[in-house]
């Protein structure tokens, strides 16, 4: 009798089955995977708060834990952590805004200089426009922007629900940074015992991921904090004016790799072209492809590669995919999801590490040749007395057994006499 699998079989080929049952599974995969993505979409206004305290409290986990250790309870160490944090943003806000508003006059100036250079070039350069031409593009323009009020108003009116948004957001990620750096530890046992018996995989993969995401975030603000102190301490001895703003926004656009130093960048090179002209902004240009081809050969691979093992075609194709899919912000976490899922993932899939072997046992013959035949309990006499059979393992005064250390079999004599004392030259007795 043939089988209905083997009649299937027959009919169609065994290569076509394998192909179908995979499409059938990543059909599967996908419809939930999309699905899955639609609800975090959904909540976005929660889980991208959640995704940035993360990174803060791998950020400041350290110094909470050196808290802890001197000695101080963890609401205290908590509490102190968050102070300091904020007073280092408050310290850096009141720093850039002092600078904004001593230079911003000046830039204003310079601007309008060479805006009018700039014209004067397209008037008497090689292009030899004419005023009128100038000013027709200037009318239309503006009657553009006209055309588009409406446009431009309902943007607003996105803009201040964003704005709304925004600042939910930083009171959600400020309380759950807060309790994670608290009670983290409280709050990953209390998740395991909703895996049962496979908890020790989640909870090997779990730590897996926490200590790549720590790593990441350590070595990136590192990398971040020399990018922007570099090109900050460049502005400020050429002279550009808000070179603390810039500095800034270069060191936040490093947590952006690729994209947001070519946005930094450009917005610091326009500056310097304003303020000092071309031949600084083109050095400014220069210095900053340097100091970039640095971080990507030098600092990249010993702070962050270590930690990562990403190749740069990786890093490309998964912030292509984090901008395509979720803008700015998907480009922004791309790659820290991405290294956390290459971590947990073998931690999760893999089996458990095997134990040490036990030592072997050691053969009975070399035991009785060095101690001689052991008494069963029950038969040894009180104490003091020698059991009837032992060959001079206790003394006459009925002092503990001595045991001959492993290997010392070949002190042993014949059988029947008593082993040697290596200590002594008398034997025992």
């Amino acid at each position: 009798m043939i089988s209905d699998r083997e009649r299937l079989t027959h009919l169609v080929p065994r290569t076509l089955l394998w192909l179908a049952a995979w499409s059938l599974c990543l059909i599967i995969i996908g419809w939930a995977v999309f699905y899955f993505w639609q609800f975090i979409v959904m909540l976005h206004i929660v889980v991208l708060p959640v995704a940035v305290a993360l990174l803060l409290t791998a950020l400041l986990h350290p110094l909470t834990s050196r808290f802890r250790a001197l000695g101080m309870r963890p609401i205290y160490a908590t509490w102190l952590t968050m102070l300091i944090a904020l007073a280092v943003l408050a310290g850096v806000g009141w720093f850039i805004g002092l600078r904004a508003s001593e230079e911003f006059p000046r830039v204003i100036d310079q601007l309008r200089s060479t805006i009018k250079d700039v014209e004067n070039w397209l008037y008497s350069g090689p292009l030899h426009l004419q005023r009128n031409q100038i000013s027709t593009w200037i009318d239309s323009l503006t009657d553009q922007l006209s055309a588009s009020r409406n446009q431009i108003t309902q943007t607003v009116l996105t803009g201040a629900t964003v704005a709304v948004e925004v600042l939910a957001s930083l009171v959600l990620v400020v309380f759950v940074t807060f309790f994670l750096l608290k009670d983290g530890a409280r709050i990953w046992s209390w998740l395991l015992k909703a895996f049962g018996s496979v908890a020790p995989r989640v909870d090997r993969a779990g730590c897996a991921a926490w200590t790549t995401l720590s790593h990441y975030v350590h070595g990136t603000v590192a990398v971040a904090a020399v990018h922007g102190v570099v090109m900050g301490i460049v502005l400020a001895g050429m002279g550009v004016p808000l070179w603390a703003p810039l500095a800034v926004l270069i060191f936040m656009a490093s947590f952006i790799p690729l994209i947001g130093i070519l946005f930094a960048g450009a917005v610091a090179a326009l500056v310097t072209l304003g303020a000092k002209g071309l031949f600084y902004a083109l050095i400014f240009v220069g210095i900053l492809v340097i100091e970039q081809q640095l971080e990507n050969h030098v600092l990249q691979p010993l702070i962050v590669g270590r930690a990562l093992d990403f190749h740069p075609l990786a890093i490309i194709l998964v912030l292509a995919v984090g901008g395509v899919v979720a803008g700015i912000a998907g480009a922004a976490v791309a790659v820290p999801i991405a290294a956390v899922l290459y971590r947990a993932l073998p931690a999760l899939t893999g089996d458990q590490p095997a134990l040490p072997p036990a030592p072997p046992p050691e053969p009975p013959g070399e035991a009785e040749g060095a101690e001689g035949p052991r008494t069963p309990p029950a038969a040894s006499g009180p104490a003091g007395d020698t059991p009837t059979g032992s060959s001079g393992a206790a003394g006459e005064s009925g002092s503990p057994e001595r045991t001959v250390p492993s290997g010392a079999g070949g002190a042993a004599g014949p059988e029947g006499e008593d082993p040697v004392n290596e200590e002594s030259p008398q034997p025992r007795r």
